[in-house]
Order: structure tokens, then sequence, then C-alpha cells
């Protein structure tokens, strides 16, 4: 009451409005209350740009500075054998629209570039070729549980044109400036022209294919001794995680096999230099598409050979509760006759009966302790 107070007051004494009655009064106060400003929106994400160059000859064109896509894709169209790779991280649908409108992107290929989590494929509109990889990444972790993320997966999308290869890369794994810089490094790859790109991204995706199943292959391994070990606890659930993180790694190896060997058969525009290295990369994507099933089926092994022993243990368990209750049923039976209430029983009044039924119970409680240990219920 007392801040609201003295806020009117401090606005009529700024606009010199008399004094008015209460709802009037707040009325005009508001309306003579400055208006915040609206902070205007960002007309792109400039931190979507990770990379720009041009390429003539196989060499790297101005450095390594990066260029303004405009300038270089002028650059580009005027220079005979030269291609612009430009590198893009998560853009928005404003960064990509200037991309779209220099390069001549059609609107479909832009929404597919701005949205992640694309199945791999290729497929060609006009003269842009689009193909789609899932990049994949291992998690290192000390040990595993039924919560820990063992494959990190993301995708990328190569724009393959006459002139150009844009590369629009979503989530953090996968960075490409590796793979540029050994592009850079091999000249006699670049002077192919933009589908050197598109091969160099396909080649450092398989190579980390291959190195998370070699990090898989140690946690199964690792698995499997837990499972047969003479110690073993009881908990089986960090292995349905690590088959579910299996399902994410198979959706981002198998698929990509199809539209490899398609690329490979129907491309026209793919250069006649580059097929022996997308050969290559197609051998060892068959290798890592052979490991990932095998790592499916041991999974599955393992996961089976799990269960049976949880229901061996259980069987066993039983069986040890069974002899212990029949054992403890011999001097029950005893106790109950010698515990009835009447009056002429045998030995109720001998001097040794307690002493006699107390042999009796040992002697058959240990007979039947014998025999079932004997059996291997004990």
């Amino acid at each position: 009451m007392f801040g609201r107070d003295r806020d009117d007051d401090t606005y009529r004494r700024r606009r010199r409005i008399p004094a008015l009655p209460g709802a009037l009064r707040q009325l005009v106060g508001s309306l003579t209350r400055p208006v915040p400003r609206v902070p205007a929106q960002r007309s792109g994400n400039p931190d979507a740009i990770v990379d720009c160059a041009v390429y003539i000859g196989g060499l790297r064109h101005g450095g390594a500075e990066r260029m303004p896509f405009p300038e270089a894709a002028r650059l580009a169209r005027r220079r005979r054998g030269a291609f612009v790779w430009l590198g893009l991280h998560e853009p928005d649908l404003a960064t990509m629209r200037p991309v779209a409108e220099v390069f001549g992107l059609h609107e479909l290929l832009v929404e597919q570039a701005v949205a992640g989590g694309h199945r791999p494929g290729v497929e060609t509109l006009g003269e842009v070729t689009r193909l789609v990889l899932r990049t994949a990444r291992y998690v290192e972790h000390d040990r595993l549980t039924a919560t820990s993320e063992v494959v990190e997966t993301g995708d990328i999308t190569v724009l393959v044109g006459p002139w150009f290869a844009i590369t629009v890369r979503h989530g953090g794994v996968g960075p490409l400036w590796a793979v540029r810089q050994e592009l850079q490094s091999r000249p006699e790859v670049l002077r192919q022209g933009p589908w050197a790109v598109a091969y160099a991204v396909g080649d450092r995706m398989v190579d980390s294919y291959l190195d998370v199943a070699e990090h898989v292959e140690r946690d199964l391994e690792r698995i499997e001794e837990e499972t047969f070990a003479e110690v073993r606890t009881s908990e089986f659930a960090h292995i349905y995680q690590l088959k579910r993180e299996m399902v994410e790694f198979k959706r981002a190896v198998l698929p990509l096999a199809d539209p490899l060997a398609r690329l490979l058969e129907s491309s026209s525009a793919l250069p006649a230099g580059l097929r022996p290295y997308l050969l290559d990369v197609r051998g060892r994507l068959a290798r890592a598409v052979d490991r990932v099933a095998s790592f499916d089926d041991l999974l599955n092994s393992i996961l089976q050979a799990r269960l049976a022993q949880v229901s061996v243990d259980q069987n066993h368990d039983m069986r040890k509760i069974a002899s212990w209750a029949a054992i403890a049923a011999v001097p029950t039976v005893i106790a109950g006759i010698f515990g009835m209430n009447f009056e002429h029983l045998p030995g109720l009044d001998s001097p040794y009966g307690f002493a006699g039924s107390i042999a009796v119970m040992l002697l058959l409680g240990g007979g039947v302790h014998r025999r079932l240990k004997k059996a291997g219920w004990l």
C-alpha cells in the first residue's frame, strides 16, 4: 500500500496530474507509465557458421581465415574447378534462408537441414544431392549401470551441388574440423570436387562406428565375465541398458549400407576418381554392420544365460528351504506327540524320557540331513 501511494505521487509530480479519485487515479497512472522496450529478435544464428572456404585445384584459397559465404560463392562460380565448403552447426531457419538464396537450395532441403534426427539416406533434388549420416561417439564410464549412457548419437547432412558442399551437423557429436584438416592435407582428393567432402565425412563416420564397436566389445567382455563368474550379483538391469544403447547404435550404422550402395551404383555425378575410396568406405561399413549384428546376438545370449542362472538359483534356494523344513519336521512331530494331554504315554514317567526324546530327534534329523545332502539338496 505504501509503495503504491509513493509511486502514484511520483507520477503525479512528473505529469502534473491532480489528485483524482481512487480507480481513476490508478487508470491514469498506468497509462502514463513508460512502456518497456521489447528486445529485437535476432535475424539468424551467426555462431552456426563454423567455417567457409573455397578450394581451387585441391588447395584452400585465401589461407585459414573463414570467408563470407556470399563472397565464396561468387569466387567459386567465377573460377573453373573451384568449389565452396560451408560448414554449419545446428543452424536455425533465419540462418539457412540466405544460404538457400546464395546456393539455390530448394525449400524442402532447407527445412530438412534445419531439423535434426534424420535417418541415414541419400536423395537427389534437382542438381543437389542430400546425404544423411548418423554420428556416434562412445561415452566413457567406470562401470556399466542401469542408467549408463554408452553411445551418444547425432546426425550430419551433406548437401552436394555442382560447385559447393554444405555440411549441417546436429548434436555435440562428430565435429568436422578434423575432417577438414585431414582433407586439406590430401589435395589429390580435393581436386575431385564437392563429392570429396561427402567421401571424407562418410569415411570419418565409418571410422567412428568401428571405434565405438571396439569400446562396446570391451563392455560386452566385462559383462560376460561377470555373468559366468563364481560370485555374481543378482542385478542384470545394466544388460538391458546396454541392449537399449545398442538399438540406438544400430539405427546409426545399419541403415547407411543401402544408400551408400545406391550412391555407388546410380549416381552419375560421382567422380570416377572417388569410387575406389567410396568402395573402401563401403567395405569398412560392412565390417561395422557385422560387428554390431554380432553384438546384438551376443547380448541376447548373455541375457538368456543370466535369466537361466537366476531360475537355477531360485530353484536351488527352494530346494534348500524344503530340505530344512523336512529336517525341522522331525523334532516337531516328536515334540507334538509328547505334548498331547494324555495321562498314559510311553516313557512319560521315565527319568530318561527327555534325554531319549532329544536323542531320537537328533538321530532322525541327522539321518534326513545326510540323505538330502547326498542327493544334492543341501
